[in-house]
């Protein structure tokens, strides 16, 4: 084997030559590796070394402050004093998780003030506050917001379903407002028509009248003027006779019997009175105009008749002289005050109750029988009436009430509003209104509306309240009846 000598200088340049096409072939080895590796992808933290094209990054020092691909990590894996590094899960912002007074990862979450803090806050500014794990809090958080994106689709959904139901309601007022308007225009058509048919025949009676008058007066004229004539005639006929010299009278002979007059001192033309024939024709419009108030009255019972409840009375509210019956639909004084155990829902003043059904929106309706009783009260109170003391029942406080008492029917008030004794009032309706502030009552057997309070402003739960009052040797001990609905009546 030949051995050929190198000339001095040839091997240091082979060397040279050996260590640039070294590093030149790891930097090619890098770019291809960088090259192979995925690009970042929306949502992800892309490598911060990484020129060019941005690689996704698998890690992040939380020294260096820099995310770094697989290939620009390499060195924190394989240089002795960048392995101690601390690597995390890629994190995108990191200087915006390292706290500005220390320097240090913020890894702890205060629960006091709702931050994150490092672990040096602990010890300093957040001292005596409660902290716990950042991943711990972020689990708390994430599950939170796990149920906020389970409840917002729910919720999205029950406010679509209230916007259908707005926009139905909304639609279905379009159709009650065009129907009202309708039967409204109906209603005064026809009274339009009676208040015109009665004022033509009043204007007919008093035209009739007037040319009655204006015959007799034109009759009378005649025959005052056929008397002149007559008169006229005579009186020439006198004073041609008057100047004749017949002794013997035979001139005389032919002068007729004077013909008979009236005696106009007792005749007259009275102007005719209209007083009557106005009063019969505004009395004839007045019954016309109370049968249409009936029908009214009768289409407005009924509609308020479609929103009936279904109510039962509360005996943990009645007063101890009230006996209920089983159904709880029947309340009357007993006689006998009961030992009952003390209940701050109970009455201890009023001899009342209350239903155990309440109401805090829409509308509600039911009827009770007041049927041979002389004293009762019934209508609707709010939650928080005085159950105990002896305030006054008024809507102030917190009752919208009809009050019968013997002789007088009144809605108590302050003052008390008097109404037009019902005879005969066998059975009350009472409609609510809530949202319109509307309390009315209606004699059902009559089928007319008796009073309304309106413009009443509701912030809690109704309660329907009867009052069947006290009995004395045998008067007035008939209950109060909450009875079923009976359209036919």
């Amino acid at each position: 084997m030949a051995f050929v000598a190198q000339p001095p200088g040839v091997q240091q340049v082979a060397c040279q030559v050996n260590t640039f096409l070294s590093e030149l072939a790891a930097q090619i080895r890098t770019t291809v590796q960088v090259k192979e590796q995925p690009c970042v992808e929306p949502g992800e933290v892309p490598c911060d070394v990484c020129t060019g094209t941005q690689r996704k990054a698998v890690k992040s020092c939380l020294e260096c402050f820099t995310s770094y691909c697989q290939t620009h990590l390499e060195p924190h894996q394989r240089v002795a004093g960048l392995k101690k590094h601390r690597l995390v899960e890629p994190m995108d912002r990191l200087e915006d998780r390292m706290c500005k007074k220390h320097d240090r990862l913020l890894e702890l979450f205060c629960q006091t003030e709702q931050v994150c803090v490092c672990l040096l806050c602990t010890v300093t500014d957040h001292k005596s506050h409660p902290v716990v794990p950042l991943k711990e809090e972020y689990e708390v958080k994430t599950a939170q917001l796990g149920k906020t994106v389970t409840d917002v689709p729910q919720k999205i959904q029950e406010r679509k379903q209230k916007i259908k139901e707005i926009k139905d309601t909304v639609e279905l007022s379009n159709k009650d407002a065009d129907r009202e308007i309708a039967h409204g225009g109906q209603v005064f058509t026809a009274l339009i028509g009676c208040v015109e048919k009665g004022r033509d025949e009043f204007n007919q009676t008093v035209q009739e009248k007037l040319k009655s008058t204006v015959k007799r007066a034109e009759d009378l004229i005649k025959e005052l003027e056929q008397e002149i004539e007559d008169l006229t005639n005579r009186s020439s006929e006198v004073k041609r006779l008057s100047h004749t010299e017949d002794h013997l009278l035979q001139t005389f002979r032919s002068l007729k019997d004077p013909p008979p007059t009236r005696d106009w001192t007792t005749v007259e033309v009275r102007p005719p009175s209209y007083v009557r024939t106005l009063r019969r024709s505004l009395d004839q419009l007045e019954k016309t105009l109370n049968m249409e108030m009936k029908k009214l009255h009768d289409a407005e019972l009924k509609r308020v008749q479609q929103y009936e409840v279904d109510v039962t009375l509360d005996p943990d509210t009645a007063h101890p002289w009230l006996t209920l019956s089983e159904d709880g639909k029947q309340v009357h004084d007993g006689g006998v005050e009961k030992e009952l155990p003390d209940n701050p829902k109970r009455f201890t003043r009023y001899v009342s109750v209350l239903t155990r059904q309440s109401f805090s929106s829409g509308r509600f309706y039911f009827e009770v029988q007041v049927k041979d009783k002389t004293v009762w009260c019934l209508g609707v109170a709010r939650e928080s009436i005085e159950r105990k003391g002896g305030t006054e029942v008024t809507p102030e406080t917190g009752y919208w009430t009809l009050l019968s008492n013997n002789d007088e029917l009144v809605f108590k008030d302050n003052p008390d509003v008097r109404l037009p004794l019902r005879a005969e009032l066998q059975k009350v309706g009472v409609f609510v209104d809530y949202d319109e502030g509307l309390v009315s009552f209606y004699d059902v057997e009559a089928r007319v509306h008796i009073c309304s309070a309106t413009g009443c402003t509701f912030t809690e739960p109704l309660y329907p309240i009867l009052y069947p009052g006290f009995h004395v040797e045998g008067i007035n001990s008939a209950p109060l009846i909450i009875s079923p609905v009976n359209q036919t009546d």
